[in-house]
Protein backbone atom coordinates (compact mmCIF):
# COMPACT_ATOMS: atom_id res chain seq x y z
CA UNK A 1 0.00 0.00 0.00
CA UNK A 2 1.92 3.21 -1.01
CA UNK A 3 2.11 5.76 1.93
CA UNK A 4 0.78 9.36 2.23
CA UNK A 5 2.62 12.04 2.42
CA UNK A 6 3.50 14.26 5.21
CA UNK A 7 1.62 16.92 3.79
CA UNK A 8 -1.59 16.44 1.78
CA UNK A 9 -3.78 19.62 2.07
CA UNK A 10 -3.07 21.69 -1.41
CA UNK A 11 -3.01 24.77 0.53
CA UNK A 12 -0.08 24.07 2.84
CA UNK A 13 2.11 22.41 -0.51
CA UNK A 14 1.68 25.60 -2.13
CA UNK A 15 2.50 27.40 0.45
CA UNK A 16 5.86 25.24 0.62
CA UNK A 17 6.19 25.64 -3.34
CA UNK A 18 6.26 29.83 -2.88
CA UNK A 19 7.97 29.67 0.58
CA UNK A 20 11.16 27.58 -1.51
CA UNK A 21 10.66 29.74 -4.42
CA UNK A 22 11.23 33.06 -2.54
CA UNK A 23 14.29 31.68 -0.52
CA UNK A 24 15.68 30.62 -3.90
CA UNK A 25 15.29 34.04 -5.38
CA UNK A 26 16.17 36.08 -2.09
CA UNK A 27 19.31 34.22 -2.13
CA UNK A 28 20.00 34.43 -5.66
CA UNK A 29 19.96 38.37 -5.32
CA UNK A 30 22.26 38.04 -2.42
CA UNK A 31 25.35 39.72 -2.76
CA UNK A 32 27.01 37.43 -0.36
CA UNK A 33 30.28 35.68 -2.12
CA UNK A 34 28.97 32.15 -1.49
CA UNK A 35 25.77 32.89 -3.06
CA UNK A 36 27.03 35.05 -6.33
CA UNK A 37 29.64 31.70 -6.38
CA UNK A 38 26.68 29.07 -6.11
CA UNK A 39 24.74 31.14 -8.53
CA UNK A 40 27.11 31.10 -11.00
CA UNK A 41 26.72 27.20 -11.19
CA UNK A 42 23.64 26.25 -10.35
CA UNK A 43 21.13 28.20 -12.33
CA UNK A 44 18.30 29.32 -10.53
CA UNK A 45 15.12 27.57 -12.50
CA UNK A 46 17.06 24.68 -11.88
CA UNK A 47 16.55 24.77 -8.19
CA UNK A 48 13.30 25.97 -8.89
CA UNK A 49 12.41 22.63 -10.37
CA UNK A 50 14.86 20.22 -8.08
CA UNK A 51 13.91 21.44 -4.95
CA UNK A 52 10.09 20.29 -5.58
CA UNK A 53 11.24 17.03 -6.51
CA UNK A 54 13.12 16.00 -3.78
CA UNK A 55 10.22 17.20 -1.40
CA UNK A 56 8.19 14.59 -3.68
CA UNK A 57 11.06 12.13 -3.55
CA UNK A 58 10.89 12.17 0.57
CA UNK A 59 7.47 11.69 0.54
CA UNK A 60 6.87 15.32 2.41
CA UNK A 61 4.28 15.80 -0.46
CA UNK A 62 2.94 13.87 -3.45
CA UNK A 63 2.88 15.20 -7.28
CA UNK A 64 0.20 12.28 -8.01
CA UNK A 65 -2.53 13.48 -5.30
CA UNK A 66 -2.07 17.31 -5.70
CA UNK A 67 -3.95 19.44 -7.97
CA UNK A 68 -1.37 21.62 -7.61
CA UNK A 69 -0.13 20.72 -11.33
CA UNK A 70 -3.37 20.84 -13.09
CA UNK A 71 -4.38 24.28 -11.78
CA UNK A 72 -0.70 25.53 -12.51
CA UNK A 73 -0.95 24.12 -16.32
CA UNK A 74 -4.71 24.69 -17.00
CA UNK A 75 -4.78 28.64 -15.35
CA UNK A 76 -1.74 30.39 -14.87
CA UNK A 77 0.63 28.68 -17.96
CA UNK A 78 -2.16 30.31 -20.75
CA UNK A 79 -2.01 33.33 -18.67
CA UNK A 80 1.76 33.54 -18.68
CA UNK A 81 1.69 32.81 -22.49
CA UNK A 82 -0.67 35.90 -22.97
CA UNK A 83 2.05 37.96 -20.67
CA UNK A 84 5.14 36.97 -22.83
CA UNK A 85 3.52 37.30 -26.18
CA UNK A 86 1.83 40.97 -26.07
CA UNK A 87 5.09 42.53 -26.23
CA UNK A 88 6.93 39.45 -28.66
CA UNK A 89 8.22 41.08 -31.74
CA UNK A 90 6.85 38.56 -34.38
CA UNK A 91 9.12 39.72 -36.86
CA UNK A 92 12.68 39.22 -34.94
CA UNK A 93 10.61 35.82 -34.33
CA UNK A 94 10.37 35.05 -38.28
CA UNK A 95 14.25 36.37 -38.47
CA UNK A 96 15.56 33.76 -36.31
CA UNK A 97 14.91 31.43 -39.94
CA UNK A 98 14.34 27.82 -40.36
CA UNK A 99 16.95 26.46 -37.94
CA UNK A 100 14.87 26.11 -35.04
CA UNK A 101 12.32 24.41 -37.12
CA UNK A 102 14.73 21.69 -38.37
CA UNK A 103 15.91 21.18 -34.64
CA UNK A 104 12.50 20.31 -33.93
CA UNK A 105 11.80 17.95 -36.64
CA UNK A 106 15.60 16.25 -35.55
CA UNK A 107 14.18 16.22 -32.56
CA UNK A 108 11.40 14.00 -33.48
CA UNK A 109 13.36 11.68 -35.67
CA UNK A 110 15.73 10.90 -32.69
CA UNK A 111 12.83 10.33 -30.72
CA UNK A 112 11.11 7.99 -33.38
CA UNK A 113 14.72 5.74 -34.30
CA UNK A 114 15.44 5.83 -30.29
CA UNK A 115 12.69 3.97 -29.16
CA UNK A 116 13.23 1.20 -31.46
CA UNK A 117 17.62 1.32 -30.89
CA UNK A 118 17.38 1.23 -27.29
CA UNK A 119 14.97 -1.43 -26.96
CA UNK A 120 17.07 -3.46 -29.78
CA UNK A 121 20.56 -2.85 -27.13
CA UNK A 122 18.80 -3.30 -24.31
CA UNK A 123 16.72 -5.98 -25.29
CA UNK A 124 19.80 -7.52 -26.37
CA UNK A 125 21.44 -7.61 -22.64
CA UNK A 126 18.00 -8.09 -21.14
CA UNK A 127 15.80 -10.54 -23.18
CA UNK A 128 12.58 -10.79 -21.45
CA UNK A 129 12.10 -6.96 -22.85
CA UNK A 130 11.22 -9.14 -25.49
CA UNK A 131 8.87 -11.08 -24.77
CA UNK A 132 5.42 -10.78 -23.32
CA UNK A 133 2.04 -11.31 -23.95
CA UNK A 134 -0.72 -9.59 -25.42
CA UNK A 135 -0.72 -6.11 -23.48
CA UNK A 136 1.77 -6.85 -21.30
CA UNK A 137 4.38 -6.43 -24.07
CA UNK A 138 6.88 -4.14 -23.53
CA UNK A 139 6.71 -2.59 -26.95
CA UNK A 140 3.29 -1.53 -26.46
CA UNK A 141 4.10 0.64 -23.23
CA UNK A 142 7.04 2.05 -24.99
CA UNK A 143 4.82 3.09 -27.90
CA UNK A 144 2.93 5.67 -25.37
CA UNK A 145 6.42 7.40 -24.41
CA UNK A 146 6.93 8.01 -27.80
CA UNK A 147 3.24 10.00 -28.16
CA UNK A 148 4.21 11.64 -24.82
CA UNK A 149 7.63 13.08 -26.36
CA UNK A 150 7.11 13.58 -29.70
CA UNK A 151 3.93 15.50 -28.98
CA UNK A 152 2.03 15.60 -25.43
CA UNK A 153 -0.42 13.91 -23.08
CA UNK A 154 -2.84 13.90 -26.01
CA UNK A 155 -0.63 11.72 -28.20
CA UNK A 156 0.24 9.49 -25.20
CA UNK A 157 -3.38 8.64 -24.98
CA UNK A 158 -3.76 8.15 -28.60
CA UNK A 159 -1.38 5.82 -28.58
CA UNK A 160 -2.83 4.07 -25.64
CA UNK A 161 -6.08 3.57 -27.37
CA UNK A 162 -3.95 2.68 -30.66
CA UNK A 163 -1.75 0.14 -28.78
CA UNK A 164 -3.45 -0.91 -25.78
CA UNK A 165 -0.84 -1.78 -23.48
CA UNK A 166 -2.27 -3.38 -20.10
CA UNK A 167 -2.47 -0.59 -17.13
CA UNK A 168 0.43 -2.07 -14.92
CA UNK A 169 2.93 -1.21 -17.91
CA UNK A 170 1.27 2.04 -18.61
CA UNK A 171 1.74 2.83 -15.10
CA UNK A 172 5.17 1.92 -14.92
CA UNK A 173 6.01 4.00 -18.47
CA UNK A 174 4.13 6.83 -16.99
CA UNK A 175 7.02 7.00 -14.32
CA UNK A 176 9.89 6.51 -16.98
CA UNK A 177 8.45 9.22 -18.74
CA UNK A 178 8.06 11.68 -16.30
CA UNK A 179 11.75 10.60 -15.13
CA UNK A 180 13.85 10.53 -17.79
CA UNK A 181 11.80 13.71 -19.61
CA UNK A 182 12.68 15.63 -16.41
CA UNK A 183 15.82 15.03 -15.74
CA UNK A 184 16.77 15.82 -19.47
CA UNK A 185 15.14 19.27 -19.12
CA UNK A 186 17.21 19.70 -15.38
CA UNK A 187 20.12 19.01 -17.88
CA UNK A 188 18.74 21.94 -20.34
CA UNK A 189 17.78 24.44 -17.65
CA UNK A 190 21.22 24.29 -16.50
CA UNK A 191 23.34 24.72 -20.12
CA UNK A 192 20.81 27.37 -20.77
CA UNK A 193 22.52 29.55 -18.31
CA UNK A 194 25.75 29.63 -19.97
CA UNK A 195 25.03 28.30 -24.00
CA UNK A 196 28.02 30.01 -25.09
CA UNK A 197 30.56 27.72 -24.43
CA UNK A 198 29.01 25.01 -26.55
CA UNK A 199 27.73 27.50 -29.68
CA UNK A 200 31.73 28.18 -29.62
CA UNK A 201 31.70 24.77 -30.13
CA UNK A 202 28.94 24.01 -32.69
CA UNK A 203 30.60 27.41 -34.20
CA UNK A 204 27.33 28.42 -34.12
CA UNK A 205 25.96 32.27 -35.06
CA UNK A 206 22.95 33.08 -32.36
CA UNK A 207 23.66 37.17 -33.50
CA UNK A 208 19.55 36.91 -34.68
CA UNK A 209 18.70 35.19 -31.65
CA UNK A 210 20.54 38.36 -29.53
CA UNK A 211 19.19 40.53 -31.79
CA UNK A 212 15.42 39.68 -30.71
CA UNK A 213 16.32 39.35 -27.39
CA UNK A 214 18.12 43.31 -26.89
CA UNK A 215 15.71 44.76 -29.68
CA UNK A 216 12.80 43.48 -26.72
CA UNK A 217 14.89 44.84 -23.97
CA UNK A 218 15.03 48.16 -25.75
CA UNK A 219 11.72 48.04 -25.62
CA UNK A 220 10.85 47.44 -22.47
CA UNK A 221 13.14 50.73 -21.19
CA UNK A 222 11.55 53.17 -23.33
CA UNK A 223 8.50 52.23 -21.91
CA UNK A 224 9.47 51.21 -18.72
CA UNK A 225 7.41 52.53 -15.63
CA UNK A 226 6.54 52.07 -11.72
CA UNK A 227 3.54 50.15 -12.15
CA UNK A 228 0.18 51.28 -10.37
CA UNK A 229 -2.42 48.86 -8.34
CA UNK A 230 -4.33 49.38 -11.49
CA UNK A 231 -1.80 48.30 -14.04
CA UNK A 232 -1.02 45.44 -12.18
CA UNK A 233 -5.07 44.70 -12.24
CA UNK A 234 -4.96 45.76 -15.69
CA UNK A 235 -1.98 42.91 -16.82
CA UNK A 236 -4.19 40.21 -14.70
CA UNK A 237 -7.32 40.97 -15.82
CA UNK A 238 -5.57 40.74 -19.37
CA UNK A 239 -3.55 37.39 -18.91
CA UNK A 240 -6.54 35.62 -16.53
CA UNK A 241 -9.25 36.99 -19.29
CA UNK A 242 -8.18 35.41 -21.98
CA UNK A 243 -6.79 32.23 -20.54
CA UNK A 244 -10.79 32.03 -19.11
CA UNK A 245 -11.81 33.03 -23.13
CA UNK A 246 -9.55 30.82 -24.54
CA UNK A 247 -10.72 27.29 -22.19
CA UNK A 248 -14.27 28.67 -22.78
CA UNK A 249 -13.83 28.04 -26.51
CA UNK A 250 -11.76 24.92 -26.21
CA UNK A 251 -14.90 23.75 -23.80
CA UNK A 252 -17.01 23.70 -26.90
CA UNK A 253 -14.33 23.50 -29.63
CA UNK A 254 -12.52 20.00 -28.69
CA UNK A 255 -15.77 17.90 -27.63
CA UNK A 256 -17.97 19.31 -30.66
CA UNK A 257 -14.70 18.02 -32.80
CA UNK A 258 -14.27 14.99 -30.76
CA UNK A 259 -18.03 13.65 -31.57
CA UNK A 260 -18.22 15.32 -35.39
CA UNK A 261 -14.90 14.92 -36.61
CA UNK A 262 -13.09 11.95 -34.79
CA UNK A 263 -10.61 11.31 -37.47
CA UNK A 264 -9.00 14.67 -36.53
CA UNK A 265 -8.08 13.26 -33.03
CA UNK A 266 -4.80 11.59 -34.60
CA UNK A 267 -4.19 15.58 -34.90
CA UNK A 268 -4.80 16.05 -30.82
CA UNK A 269 -7.67 18.51 -32.49
CA UNK A 270 -9.92 17.13 -29.51
CA UNK A 271 -7.92 17.93 -26.86
CA UNK A 272 -9.29 20.88 -24.75
CA UNK A 273 -5.66 21.43 -23.62
CA UNK A 274 -4.16 21.99 -27.32
CA UNK A 275 -7.00 24.48 -28.09
CA UNK A 276 -6.41 26.42 -24.77
CA UNK A 277 -2.45 26.85 -25.37
CA UNK A 278 -3.51 27.39 -29.31
CA UNK A 279 -6.20 30.31 -28.94
CA UNK A 280 -4.49 32.09 -25.83
CA UNK A 281 -0.89 32.53 -27.52
CA UNK A 282 -3.27 33.51 -30.53
CA UNK A 283 -4.82 36.18 -29.13
CA UNK A 284 -1.72 37.36 -27.34
CA UNK A 285 -0.08 37.79 -30.55
CA UNK A 286 -2.83 39.42 -31.53
CA UNK A 287 -2.68 42.07 -28.69
CA UNK A 288 0.88 42.83 -29.37
CA UNK A 289 -0.25 44.82 -32.57
CA UNK A 290 -2.05 46.89 -30.44
CA UNK A 291 -1.52 49.27 -27.25
CA UNK A 292 -1.73 46.47 -24.86
CA UNK A 293 1.55 45.83 -26.14
CA UNK A 294 2.94 48.78 -23.56
CA UNK A 295 1.30 47.01 -20.84
CA UNK A 296 5.15 45.58 -20.81
CA UNK A 297 6.19 48.60 -19.19
CA UNK A 298 4.29 48.07 -16.03
CA UNK A 299 5.67 44.41 -15.97
CA UNK A 300 3.61 41.99 -18.10
CA UNK A 301 6.23 39.86 -18.76
CA UNK A 302 7.71 39.79 -15.28
CA UNK A 303 4.15 38.82 -13.53
CA UNK A 304 4.32 36.57 -16.56
CA UNK A 305 7.46 34.96 -15.19
CA UNK A 306 5.91 34.62 -11.65
CA UNK A 307 3.40 32.17 -13.08
CA UNK A 308 5.94 30.01 -14.75
CA UNK A 309 7.84 29.69 -12.18
CA UNK A 310 5.02 28.60 -10.21
CA UNK A 311 4.52 26.21 -12.51
CA UNK A 312 8.37 24.72 -12.73
CA UNK A 313 7.64 23.96 -9.29
CA UNK A 314 4.44 21.84 -10.04
CA UNK A 315 6.35 20.51 -12.79
CA UNK A 316 9.34 19.59 -10.45
CA UNK A 317 6.82 18.01 -8.06
CA UNK A 318 5.29 15.90 -10.69
CA UNK A 319 9.36 13.50 -10.15
CA UNK A 320 9.90 11.13 -8.03
CA UNK A 321 13.97 10.14 -7.94
CA UNK A 322 13.43 6.82 -5.90
CA UNK A 323 10.58 5.39 -8.79
CA UNK A 324 13.86 4.08 -10.93
CA UNK A 325 14.70 1.72 -8.17
CA UNK A 326 10.86 0.21 -9.39
CA UNK A 327 11.79 -0.89 -12.95
CA UNK A 328 15.85 -0.07 -13.43
CA UNK A 329 15.21 -2.36 -17.02
CA UNK A 330 12.44 -0.25 -18.18
CA UNK A 331 14.68 2.98 -17.21
CA UNK A 332 17.45 1.61 -18.72
CA UNK A 333 15.09 1.89 -22.18
CA UNK A 334 14.36 5.01 -21.30
CA UNK A 335 17.62 6.76 -20.82
CA UNK A 336 19.22 4.78 -23.62
CA UNK A 337 16.44 6.27 -25.68
CA UNK A 338 16.97 9.96 -24.82
CA UNK A 339 20.67 9.34 -25.71
CA UNK A 340 19.79 8.52 -29.16
CA UNK A 341 17.35 11.06 -28.98
CA UNK A 342 20.10 13.99 -28.11
CA UNK A 343 22.86 12.55 -30.05
CA UNK A 344 21.00 13.38 -33.10
CA UNK A 345 20.10 16.69 -32.10
CA UNK A 346 23.75 17.75 -31.60
CA UNK A 347 24.71 15.95 -34.63
CA UNK A 348 22.21 17.82 -36.69
CA UNK A 349 23.08 21.01 -34.80
CA UNK A 350 26.84 20.78 -35.45
CA UNK A 351 26.44 20.16 -38.98
CA UNK A 352 24.07 23.39 -39.66
CA UNK A 353 25.54 25.35 -36.86
CA UNK A 354 22.53 26.00 -35.09
CA UNK A 355 22.86 27.53 -31.90
CA UNK A 356 22.55 25.31 -28.50
CA UNK A 357 18.78 27.56 -27.53
CA UNK A 358 17.49 25.72 -31.18
CA UNK A 359 18.60 22.76 -29.57
CA UNK A 360 17.32 23.02 -26.20
CA UNK A 361 13.86 24.58 -27.13
CA UNK A 362 13.89 22.12 -30.51
CA UNK A 363 14.37 19.40 -28.14
CA UNK A 364 12.02 20.10 -24.75
CA UNK A 365 9.13 21.10 -27.39
CA UNK A 366 9.09 17.46 -28.26
CA UNK A 367 9.61 16.10 -24.76
CA UNK A 368 7.98 18.53 -22.24
CA UNK A 369 5.90 19.89 -24.85
CA UNK A 370 4.01 23.28 -24.39
CA UNK A 371 4.25 22.90 -20.31
CA UNK A 372 7.64 23.26 -20.15
CA UNK A 373 9.20 24.34 -23.87
CA UNK A 374 8.51 27.79 -23.27
CA UNK A 375 10.10 27.58 -19.50
CA UNK A 376 13.48 26.06 -21.19
CA UNK A 377 12.88 29.10 -23.82
CA UNK A 378 12.94 32.02 -20.99
CA UNK A 379 15.65 30.55 -19.09
CA UNK A 380 17.53 31.86 -21.80
CA UNK A 381 15.53 35.02 -21.67
CA UNK A 382 11.71 35.74 -20.81
CA UNK A 383 11.05 37.63 -24.14
CA UNK A 384 12.34 34.10 -26.12
CA UNK A 385 9.17 31.71 -24.38
CA UNK A 386 6.86 31.76 -27.50
CA UNK A 387 9.10 30.76 -29.50
CA UNK A 388 8.75 27.42 -27.16
CA UNK A 389 5.20 28.16 -27.59
CA UNK A 390 5.20 27.77 -31.39
CA UNK A 391 7.02 24.53 -31.69
CA UNK A 392 5.63 22.84 -28.93
CA UNK A 393 2.19 23.19 -31.01
CA UNK A 394 3.95 21.88 -34.16
CA UNK A 395 4.68 18.65 -31.53
CA UNK A 396 0.81 17.79 -31.17
CA UNK A 397 0.46 18.03 -34.82
CA UNK A 398 3.02 15.51 -35.60
CA UNK A 399 3.27 13.73 -32.35
CA UNK A 400 0.63 10.87 -33.21
CA UNK A 401 2.24 10.15 -36.65
CA UNK A 402 5.68 9.89 -35.60
CA UNK A 403 4.76 7.76 -32.13
CA UNK A 404 2.54 5.03 -34.60
CA UNK A 405 5.80 4.72 -36.46
CA UNK A 406 7.86 4.70 -33.68
CA UNK A 407 5.58 2.23 -32.29
CA UNK A 408 5.17 0.13 -35.43
CA UNK A 409 9.43 -0.44 -35.80
CA UNK A 410 9.32 -1.50 -31.98
CA UNK A 411 6.54 -4.27 -32.54
CA UNK A 412 9.14 -5.20 -35.23
CA UNK A 413 12.01 -5.37 -33.39
CA UNK A 414 10.10 -7.40 -30.42
CA UNK A 415 8.88 -10.11 -33.10
CA UNK A 416 12.39 -10.56 -34.10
Amino acid sequence: MEESPLLTNDAVVFGLLMATLALIFSTSASDHPFWKKFYSVIPTVLLCYFIPALFNSFGWISGDTSKLYGVASRYLLPASLVLFTISIDIKGILKLGPKALTMFLAGSFGIMIGGPVALFTVGYFYPELLGGNGPNEVWRGLSTIAGSWIGGGANQTAMLKVFEPSSTLFSQMIAVDVLVANLWTAVLLYWAAKPEKIDRFFRADSSAIYELRDKIADFRKGIMKIPTLSDTMIILGVGFGVTGLATFIADILAPFIDVNYPELAQYSLNSSFFWIVVIATTIGLALSFTRARNLEGAGASRLGSVLLYVLVATIGMQMDLGAIFDSPVLFLVGIVWMIVHILVMLIVAYIIKAPFFYVAVGSQANVGGAASAPIVASAFDSSLAPVGVLLAVLGYAVGTYGAYICGLMMQNISGM
